[in-house]
């Protein structure tokens, strides 16, 4: 199911053991487009603190409503590493947090979560196993500083086509069951008086250029003036979803 992300920020999240506070905000991968983690913000109950949670731990499904479930105690919450989330989660913070929550490691594999499409938890690792796991993590750990970004930046960026500025982000829509970003939401309003929402999928993305707050695509204006309106109060279907790669002239993911 696609999901926005204004849907899910807000969202109170309840480990077993009680609330341990609300999703500000996620991290997603630049390079894959995909959410790694979410933000939750615990408040008053833990110092003001927000802290780290992968989808591993999110109860499926998520659904419509206002909570999130997951499979944490408050304890595991509170002990897990702390991160500053005002900046980019490097590859060293990833590899701390899913340590300590035993989770794997996304990279390692040919699938969006390693070994799957979607945040499955494999079976439990023997020593051996777990000793090279941690070893290939250090390694990963020295050689790259890949870094996540954060939604909170993302929206609001400048949407560059080939001719020129075409909007601005006003939202992400996403997977709910595989965390895959699929599509920018993206306000044409302020270039095109009366203008609409429209939907730019992630893979026709050229680049982000981060310094100067603009995501780039080799679309025109004419193309995203003439494609389907997105109405957000609405849920999308398949079918809007192929009306709008046919007017990009474009094969879609699901193919």
């Amino acid at each position: 199911m696609l999901n926005t992300l204004t849907h899910l920020t807000g969202a109170s999240v309840t480990a077993t053991d009680g609330a341990i506070g609300h999703i500000k905000a996620a991290f997603f991968d630049d390079q894959h487009w995909t959410i790694r983690f979410v933000v939750v913000d615990c408040g008053s109950w833990l110092s003001e603190r927000e802290v780290l949670i992968s989808p591993y731990a999110i109860h499926q499904p998520l659904g419509s409503g206002g909570n999130v479930d997951v499979s944490l105690t408050q304890a595991q919450v509170k002990g897990s590493p702390d991160v500053d989330t005002q900046q980019p989660v490097s590859r060293q913070h990833e590899i701390e947090n899913l340590r300590y929550y035993a989770y794997p490691a996304y990279w390692e594999g040919d699938s969006m979560w390693g070994l799957s499409t979607y945040p499955m938890l494999p079976p439990m690792l023997t020593p051996a196993e777990v000793a090279t796991a941690d070893a290939a993590q250090a390694q990963a750990a020295q050689s790259a500083d890949v870094h996540l970004r954060s939604s909170a930046v993302v929206i609001g960026y400048d949407i560059q086509a080939s001719d020129d500025s075409i909007g601005h982000v006003q939202d992400l829509i996403f997977d709910d069951e595989s965390w895959a970003i699929r599509y920018l939401v993206v306000d044409t309003r302020n270039w095109w008086p009366g203008g609409k929402k429209v939907l730019i999928a992630t893979r026709w993305i050229d680049r982000i250029d981060w310094a100067s707050s603009t995501v780039k695509v080799a679309l025109t204006r004419d193309q995203i003036k003439a494609s389907p309106a997105y109405e957000d109060a609405m849920p999308i279907a398949r079918d809007y979803e192929k009306r709008l790669h046919d007017a990009y002239d474009r094969q879609g993911y699901w193919d």
